[in-house]
């Protein structure tokens, strides 16, 4: 069985949507490309070591026209990876799948997402923020890159927005901080769900060792 990466962009308050560019959310979101001014050498090259070894893409209907509309059309490193290897779409419709190497998965999600997983090593998803919705509420996925930069927008999709459900995330490794200030997180999926515990309990324990 393979691994499913979450790939997201973030702002501090999690805003999620249309990173790369305006004509991603042309009409509903006035912040489209609020990732372009925060890249540079640093965070570009801790983006293209995270696809090192993709071998299958994974992406709801949006991103996967975005997609389609661009990458068939570019050269290096990214583009060469994205143009071939398997695309997998998550929608309801009937898109236009001419993108060399693209399948929709089926109806039953979890399901195929699952035969996916088993199918490949490393399947990456890009964006696709309704998408990970669904793959965070069902633990559909087995690591987390998260890069978190620092703007606040106010307004937006959330990564984190009504997909989430009691889950135990462990650090990979240490979070890196590129020269702009953007954060970079990497976690898995851990078992179990958050405990509590009283904090004022640990600090009277505290005070009486003194």
């Amino acid at each position: 069985m393979g691994l499913i990466y979450l790939e997201l962009f973030a702002t501090l308050d999690l805003v999620g949507q249309a990173p790369g560019g305006p004509e991603e959310d042309p009409v509903a979101f006035p912040f489209g490309g609020w990732q372009a001014p925060l890249m540079n050498e640093v965070t570009g090259a801790q983006i293209a070591a995270a696809y090192e070894g993709t071998d299958a893409l994974l992406v709801g209907r949006r991103t996967y026209d975005i997609f389609a509309a661009h990458w068939p059309y570019q050269e290096g490193e990214i583009a060469s990876l994205f143009n071939r290897v398997p695309k997998y779409v998550a929608s309801r419709g009937k898109p236009d799948l001419s993108w060399a190497g693209s399948t929709q998965l089926g109806l039953d999600l979890g399901d195929a997402v699952r035969e996916v997983r088993d199918r490949h090593e490393n399947v990456k998803v890009v964006g696709s923020l309704d998408l990970v919705q669904t793959l965070l509420r069902e633990k559909l996925f087995d690591r987390l890159d998260l890069w978190v930069h620092p703007i606040m927008l106010g307004v937006g999709k959330k990564v984190f927005d009504g997909g989430t459900v009691p889950t135990n995330m462990t650090l990979l490794e240490p979070p890196a901080v590129s020269p702009k200030g953007t954060v970079y997180l990497r976690y898995g999926l851990a078992d179990g769900i958050p405990a509590t515990g009283d904090m004022s309990a640990s600090e009277a324990g505290d005070s009486r060792n003194e």
